[in-house]
């Protein structure tokens, strides 16, 4: 529960211990407490897998130094090309990586821009097979609901 007057979170009683108002000033909803409950399992569920992801983007940008050996000397276009392609499928990893960290993070401080940052990828990751679906999933029924949209901004004003 969280006090309506001054946003501070309660525990169950007749008053808010932060300002002194009685319950009916105290404001109750189907979603209060479903951001509390999963915010930090899911900022830590972000940065694991943007750390999961550096394992591919390592592998990408080794086999973009060493790819040239495997291709046969008569490709020109696969000796120029296969490097490129292997080291942006490597940055795309990397950069992929860096958002799910910064999610994670953002999340775990209740930064104002993770809410909407987090949505976006939840919705970009339920296109990556398994893990990224299931991390998109838990996202979206986390953070979409617009009653968590007000439970989350009360507890970013809190912290």
């Amino acid at each position: 529960m969280f006090c309506n007057a001054c946003g501070a979170p309660i525990p169950a009683g007749p008053a808010c211990p932060q300002c002194g108002r009685y319950a009916p000033a105290i404001r109750y909803s189907s979603c209060t407490g479903r951001v509390q409950r999963h915010l930090r399992t899911l900022g830590t569920l972000w940065i694991i897998l943007g750390c999961i992801f550096l394992i591919p983007m390592t592998v990408m940008f080794v086999l973009s130094s060493v790819v040239h050996i495997a291709v046969p000397p008569e490709e020109h276009l696969g000796r120029i090309l296969g490097p490129i392609a292997l080291a942006v499928a490597g940055g795309l990893m990397a950069l992929f990586s860096a958002i799910g960290i910064c999610v994670g993070w953002g999340l775990l401080r209740h930064e104002s821009w993770a809410r909407i940052a987090a949505i976006v990828m939840g919705a970009l990751a339920l296109f990556h097979p398994i893990l990224g679906t299931l991390l998109g999933i838990y996202t979206l029924w986390v953070l979409l609901p617009a009653e968590c949209c007000q439970e989350y901004d009360v507890m970013q004003r809190v912290t």
